[in-house]
């Protein structure tokens, strides 16, 4: 009886792991991430308009697929995807960014040091509309087809690599042009 006492604890933190990495490793029924297939018009997206900006963000009159960029002055990766993002739009991607949490005056000061990449912007000051998106932090980028649904997202910053392995397949199927990496470095 002493023996059993000894090995129940261990034998309880044992089953207690199998149980959650079963639960880890099976796939996920529905495919996954729930802000797929969603139209972002129909979010609730609180976003207020950026005063430096020429123009916002409004999902219901964008024609053709383009990216959201939720992002911030404040993020050390969104510093490391702009490079990218500036190639990207050398090349007519339309991305929109949405400024996340962050001060209007630091956000027009890194985009004038850095280059402004985007056909519009949106501030999200309260993290509200990140919410309704399901941000855990920026950078995160949505690829939004003609029809103003979310085909793919990536959490972190967009690169080369990412953009061939993770967004180039959506991108073609949500009508986007073709994007030629060695063109744009």
């Amino acid at each position: 009886m002493k023996n059993l006492m000894t090995w129940f604890p261990v034998i309880g933190v044992g089953l207690l792991l199998a149980i959650f990495a079963i639960a880890l490793l099976r796939p996920s029924e529905g495919g996954g991430d729930p802000i797929l297939g969603q139209r972002v018009s129909d979010l609730n997206l609180p976003l207020e308009p950026v005063s430096f900006a020429e123009t916002g963000y409004e999902p219901n009159s964008i024609e053709g697929p383009y990216l959201l960029n939720v992002w911030a002055s404040w993020c050390p990766p969104c510093r490391v995807e702009h490079p990218y993002f500036e190639a990207l739009a050398a090349q007519g991607v339309p991305i929109y960014g949405v400024l996340y949490k962050d001060e209007e005056s630091d956000a027009a000061r890194f985009l004038n040091q850095l280059g402004d990449p985007f056909a519009g912007l949106a501030a999200d000051p309260e993290g509200r509309a990140g919410f309704e998106l399901g941000v855990t932090g920026p950078p995160e980028t949505f690829i939004v087809d003609g029809e103003g649904v979310i085909r793919a997202r990536w959490r972190g910053a967009v690169t080369d690599i990412v953009w061939i392995q993770r967004f180039a397949e959506p991108w073609a199927e949500a009508g986007g042009q073709p994007i030629s990496w060695t063109d744009a470095q």
